[in-house]
């Protein structure tokens, strides 16, 4: 598949907004890659693009109607343009984080699609990237399971190379903040990828005071969270990372059975 036609069966709601001005200005500067002539490529995104409704601050009313189900290009991109700002949280571009994502790509999509998706990646990685602006975007079109996953996988960029630096996890934070995730579900998150004693009371969000009867209704609520059927939405190739939060909160809670004998 080319370029062109990936770029255009892969997004939906991405392609109007900040998410589709960045998208726009990356397709301007490679077009000639992949166009004899330098025109079809945007031709084919100008054309898509006005057919899709254009990104706007929502009103009250519009806020509480229910969010359109996320297709797997606009988290694909929505996930390449966060990776890129987390990545420069520490001023310094590390190639094994670079690299991550890349591996990441070909594990869920196979070669060839991961080529396309990491071009569009290294386009987006020399722009300045308005970060509220796009999680807003981000916050208002796509569903809170997927915004869950999507941070799931900065933590993994930001652990690439061996650690989390305080830039990186206040980078992170805000963005959590911004995609509309609550503090204690970004605190779970984020203790899936620290080893510490207390790291299953967290990724269960409960504290070390809570009895077994608090652990357990925990397990089955995160249990709930986590399931990798929330994502199903998004394509199989995304039910690996999905799984992989499952599975800790599944370890964190059989840790705890065993700390308190029950």
């Amino acid at each position: 598949m080319s370029f062109s036609k990936w770029i255009g069966a892969s997004l939906g709601w991405s392609f109007g907004g900040p998410i589709g001005a960045i998208i726009g200005l990356v397709l301007g500067s490679i077009v000639d890659s992949f166009s004899d002539n330098g025109t079809p490529l945007l031709k084919d995104w100008d054309t898509k693009r006005k057919r899709e409704p254009t990104y706007k601050r929502q009103t009250r009313t519009q806020q509480q109607q229910p969010k359109p189900q996320t297709k797997p290009g606009d988290f694909e991109v929505s996930l390449l343009i966060l990776a890129s700002v987390v990545i420069k949280a520490d001023g310094i571009q590390d190639q094994r984080e670079l690299d991550y994502v890349r591996q990441h790509f070909v594990s869920m999509y196979g070669k060839e699609r991961a080529n396309h998706a990491f071009k569009l990646f290294k386009g987006i990685n020399q722009q300045e990237i308005p970060v509220r602006q796009v999680c807003i975007q981000i916050h208002q079109m796509m569903d809170h399971p997927s915004r869950l996953q999507l941070l799931h996988f900065l933590f993994g960029i930001a652990k690439a190379d061996g650690m989390v630096t305080d830039n990186e996890v206040t980078q992170i934070f805000t963005i959590a903040g911004y995609l509309g995730i609550s503090s204690r579900d970004f605190e779970s998150i984020k203790a899936m990828f620290y080893n510490s004693t207390d790291n299953a009371y967290k990724i269960l969000e409960i504290t070390k005071d809570a009895t077994v009867d608090d652990i357990k209704a925990a397990y089955r609520k995160m249990a709930k969270k986590y399931h990798p059927d929330k994502v199903i939405h998004l394509g199989e190739e995304h039910r690996k990372g999905a799984e992989e939060k499952f599975r800790q909160v599944q370890e964190a809670y059989e840790k705890l059975q065993k700390e308190r004998g029950f």
